[in-house]
């Protein structure tokens, strides 16, 4: 009898467990939907705490943080300023003339390219002398595609710069605004526009990166006082415009410093106050004529007819 009664309240007990297993499974099942795993309803509940994070890799959690505004307006700055520059600048192609071996025919090759700016309205160009030099014709292409027959007013190799000039209409013509190289700084924000390996209206961004430099122009001549900028300046850069944070003309870009021939960030540039004098020079008398002092030998026929006295 004993046995039995304690077999009866084993069988109770179980079936209490039992019993009330199935009721936390059925409300367990009653509060997650009917076709959510287990896991899905672990997440479910991680999610409502406090504070937890969304997971979800078909709605990837989206940056609300403040837009950086300072960025966009140098962009801006940068997009305006390329607007108004662009214009100003033009693509030179030169030629020049070789005789046949065999037949002696005369015949024109390509000989090189440039850049260079529009310096006035009567049509008067500036580049570098060393994009023209040798060549017997040259052809500039203004920013509206226009190609025009360039006459050469003059050239100064010491200067490595040169004034071409074309019969372009003066509403086609928009001369660069001239700036000052007088107060550069190192560091300084600069932008170069040119025709790199014949690709036009290119721009390229950098930072004036040190000042005083020497090079030496297509003569061999020392020019001195030399921007340094590692503003990206190819083949097809030279004669462009280096321009300040205002779209100021500062400089002529005229070399780079590359063993391999391609930009490696040293980039050279006549300043601006150079060429602002040279420049009125060529256009008037094609070269640059520099006052001379000295002495004059005369004979004593000479000074009699003049009536010179000795001592």
């Amino acid at each position: 009898m004993k046995i039995l009664k304690f077999l009866l309240a084993i069988a109770l007990l179980g079936g209490g467990f039992l019993a009330g297993t199935a009721w936390q499974t059925q409300t367990f099942k009653e509060d997650a939907p009917e076709n959510a795993s287990t896991e899905q309803v672990y997440e479910e509940d991680q999610q409502a705490e406090p504070g937890a994070a969304l997971v979800n890799d078909e709605n990837p959690p989206t940056n609300n943080a403040p837009v950086n505004n300072a960025l966009a307006e140098l962009e801006r700055a940068t997009i305006s300023l390329f607007e108004n520059a662009a214009p100003s600048v033009a693509y030179i192609t030169t030629s020049k003339l070789q005789r046949d071996f065999w037949t002696y025919d005369v015949y024109e090759i390509p000989a090189g390219s440039g850049s260079g700016f529009v310096w006035d309205k009567k049509g008067h160009i500036i580049t570098n002398f060393h994009v023209i030099e040798d060549a017997s014709k040259a052809q500039v292409t203004l920013a509206d595609h226009s190609t025009w027959d360039a006459e050469y007013v003059g050239g100064a190799p010491e200067k490595d710069l040169a004034v071409l000039k074309i019969k372009a209409p003066a509403k086609l013509l928009n001369p660069i605004p001239v700036g000052s190289s007088d107060n550069l700084m190192v560091g300084q924000s600069v932008f170069a526009i040119g025709n790199p390996f014949g690709l036009d209206q290119t721009l390229t961004t950098g930072v004036i990166s040190a000042l005083g430099r020497e090079i030496k122009a297509a003569d061999g001549t020392p020019i001195r006082g030399v921007i340094q900028t590692d503003a990206a300046i190819n083949p097809g850069n030279s004669g462009g415009p280096l321009l300040n944070s205002s779209g100021s003309l500062i400089g002529v870009n005229t070399a780079i410093y590359s063993p391999s021939g391609a930009s490696a960030g040293i980039g050279f540039s006549i300043p601006v106050d150079e060429v602002r004098w040279v420049v009125p020079e060529l256009i008037k008398n094609g070269k640059i004529i520099r006052p001379s002092l000295g002495i004059d030998y005369a004979s004593q026929t000479t000074a009699r007819r003049l009536g010179v006295k000795k001592g």
